[in-house]
């Protein structure tokens, strides 16, 4: 199996149906993060965050639900995620949700609600220029000294912006 990303808090979704797209919120758990040093943004998703999870609770109107002036608005009522990595098992014995997993809408009965992306982003830390070839990194980015972000706190860097 290729590697997928996992699923976090943030992540952007869609419906197949719908016009807009919508971010999911983890409602089941507080423990269990990823790509956040800090712990406290990035939640894991899983399996058992359903029913009402996502920041506004709609991605706009409902293609499957037409009315004389147009569309119902969607209302999306989560009842199952498809497709997850079983391997893990969270603190609430939930699987966690990866990039190609699909969740399956009351209205629709079909996993129609995708991922378009994870809600993971890069975050570089010591270790990673610590151990980045310095040759290399003056090609990609010519206007960065790498002996002198070795010498300064990477963080007191990161943070002088």
């Amino acid at each position: 199996m290729a590697q997928k990303e996992i699923i976090v808090q943030g992540a952007t979704c869609q419906c197949q149906f719908g016009t807009t797209t919508d971010k999911l919120k983890v409602l089941t758990q507080q423990k269990h993060y990823v790509n956040d040093k800090d712990g406290a943004q990035k939640l894991i998703a899983s399996h058992v965050d359903i029913g009402m999870t996502f920041e506004k609770n709609t991605f706009g109107q409902c293609k499957l639900q037409p009315t004389p002036g147009g569309f119902k608005p969607c209302v999306p009522a989560l009842t199952e995620w498809k497709e997850m990595y079983k391997e893990m098992v969270l603190i609430n014995n939930g699987q966690v949700l990866v990039e190609d997993s699909k969740g399956v809408c009351t209205i629709s009965g079909s996993p129609c609600i995708l991922f378009a992306k994870t809600g993971q982003k890069g975050q570089p830390s010591q270790q990673n220029i610590d151990n980045a070839d310095e040759e290399q990194q003056a090609q990609i980015n010519p206007l960065v000294n790498m002996k002198e972000l070795e010498k300064a706190d990477f963080y007191e860097f990161l943070n002088a912006k």
